[in-house]
């Protein structure tokens, strides 16, 4: 894995060479400056109610830092506690005001600069992330990135707080980018992580960048 290396993350590989590039992107941490899960949540209920929330859920989220709960059950009890009954419409409503809104204050700079590089040379780039796709679709959507990321159950145009599928996080991205892209099509892979939860989608890389924008 290149951290710091002769290969830097705004000088792409010259792509005059058959075939593309794709590059695959994390989220949370790596193109932002903050968590955007929690960052949503404060958007959408409040400082005060997000924060008394999260400490009735103390025991959870310890339980989660100490790697005895894993990561979709915790992230089941949160989006459980704060969104289970929430119209779907309403929600998906507040998802493309917190794109339009908030985003762009925790995006860093030099991660934009990294993707309009590869975009500037055709790569194709995903955005891979364990975050809900519903606040993110707007978002990549108007800066011309392909999406994966986890997908929330609604039923009866109601949210439940469960997730459909597995959380797209670890060994799962990987599983996810597989079943999207054939890897062989391209030329050069570029990865771009910044926790454990990138680690196996780090390993497709020719080319693995690791808090690249830090």
């Amino acid at each position: 894995m290149n951290q710091n290396g002769a290969h830097s993350p705004l000088s792409i590989e010259n792509n005059n060479h058959t075939g593309p590039d794709i590059a695959f992107f994390d989220f949370d941490g790596t193109i932002t400056n903050r968590d955007s899960f929690i960052d949503f949540i404060k958007f959408y209920r409040g400082k005060v109610a997000t924060y008394t929330g999260l400490f009735r859920m103390l025991p959870i989220l310890i339980a989660y830092k100490a790697r005895i709960v894993p990561n979709w059950k915790a992230k089941e009890k949160v989006l459980t506690y704060f969104f289970a009954g929430e119209p779907i419409e309403k929600f998906q409503q507040n998802c493309d005001r917190y794109a339009e809104e908030r985003l762009p204050h925790i995006i860093r700079v030099s991660a934009l600069q990294a993707i309009k590089k590869h975009q500037a040379v055709g790569t194709d780039i995903y955005l891979v992330s364990a975050s809900p796709e519903n606040w993110l679709s707007n978002w990549c959507r108007r800066k011309g990135i392909k999406l994966i990321a986890s997908k929330l159950q609604v039923q009866d145009g109601k949210l439940t707080g469960k997730l459909v599928g597995k959380n797209c996080y670890g060994p799962e991205k990987v599983a996810r980018i597989r079943e999207e892209v054939t890897l062989t099509d391209y030329y050069h892979v570029y990865c771009y992580g910044d926790s454990r939860g990138d680690r196996e989608m780090l390993s497709l890389a020719d080319y693995a960048y690791y808090r690249p924008f830090r």
